[in-house]
């Protein structure tokens, strides 16, 4: 796994000199840029993981997404300009994520399994992440600096890194009473027994690669406003602290205090079908599916304000490309 995220990180720091230094090629003479944008964005975010889901089997992306579980992120950017076609973004966002197996849209088939094994969980995000912006229709704009009232597709992809801390809803057996509890201090799929040993603790900071697409629209010079979705792209299974197989419950109580271990026994397997002979949801049965890592995203209205500029005129006399507004 190290490897492979050195590799990655590897990979974007080598993209991110290529666009640098398409930068400076000046491409068609359109460096007409060089100014700072700063802005909010507003948003719902969406989990994509093991817990909810739609009809069949669970499934990559949106396809297994439950709307009912989205809720809003807020965040902050600042993007440098250093040509029309190139922004480079910082961000910072924030959110929550949630996902329940009640909440599955249930209809009799492979979705049925999720509904009984009933583990639900939620989380806070807090992420920030560096990011390219591409505006490819800027190479057929003739004048690219004239951006009131202009229409521009781009496409975004970065790294970033995320902090993350699921949580699941304990129902107290003596009481009734309900009250979320930090999953990860329960060891509920054996993370850190020596029962155990290719179950690591999984640590609550990640990097992610955001990719996605948007559209801006331009005001004027000073204000604009996009829609877009992005998508990130994590290297862990367990924002959800679902991933593999049902644990033998008595290795709670080997490592646990008692108070915690009655609450990770009936964290870890919230079944009512647990027990029962061959039901599926006993000590070595699917708890979770680690062939997919975790993902989520967003789809954020990003207000955008101009800082500064150190444009000059003679920018706009250069050489043109043909025109074409969107």
């Amino acid at each position: 796994m190290k490897k492979s995220l050195h590799s990655l990180m590897q990979k974007c720091a080598l993209s991110l000199t290529l666009v640098l230094a398409l930068h400076f090629s000046s491409f068609c003479q359109l460096s007409a840029g060089n100014y700072f944008e700063g802005g909010v964005t507003v948003g719902p975010m969406g989990f994509l993981g093991d817990l909810g889901g739609t009809r069949g089997i669970g499934k990559g992306f949106v396809k297994d997404y439950n709307i009912p579980t989205t809720q809003l992120a807020f965040g902050a950017h600042v993007t440098a300009h250093p040509a029309e076609w190139l922004g480079i973004r910082l961000a910072l966002n924030y959110g929550n994520v949630n996902g329940d197996d009640a909440k599955t849209t249930g209809k009799g088939g492979e979705e049925e399994n999720r509904r009984s094994r009933n583990l639900n969980f939620r989380s806070q995000i807090a992420e920030a992440f560096l990011a390219v912006e591409v505006y490819p229709t800027v190479f057929f704009e003739n004048e690219p600096t004239d951006v009131q009232g202009r229409l521009r597709p781009y496409g975004v992809i970065g790294v970033g890194a995320f902090h993350f801390n699921p949580q699941g809803l304990y129902t107290d057996p003596s009481t009734g009473v309900q009250s979320w509890v930090y999953l990860r201090p329960l060891h509920t799929e054996g993370e850190g027994f020596a029962e155990y040993p290719n179950r690591k603790m999984y640590s609550l900071t990640q990097i992610n690669i955001p990719m996605g697409v948007g559209v801006k629209y331009y005001f004027n010079e000073n204000v604009n406003i996009s829609f877009e979705i992005v998508h990130r792209k994590t290297f862990t299974d367990y924002i959800d602290d679902v991933s593999t197989r049902f644990i033998d419950p008595s290795l709670f109580y080997k490592y646990l205090s008692p108070a915690q271990a009655k609450i990770a026994d009936q964290m870890s397997n919230k079944s009512p079908l647990r027990g029962i002979p061959g039901s599926g949801f006993n000590p070595g049965d699917i708890r979770g599916h680690s062939n997919q890592n975790d993902a989520y995203f967003t789809a954020g209205f990003k207000l955008g304000i101009r800082l500064g500029t150190t444009r000059e005129a003679a920018w706009r006399n250069r050489t043109r490309c043909p025109i074409m507004r969107f």
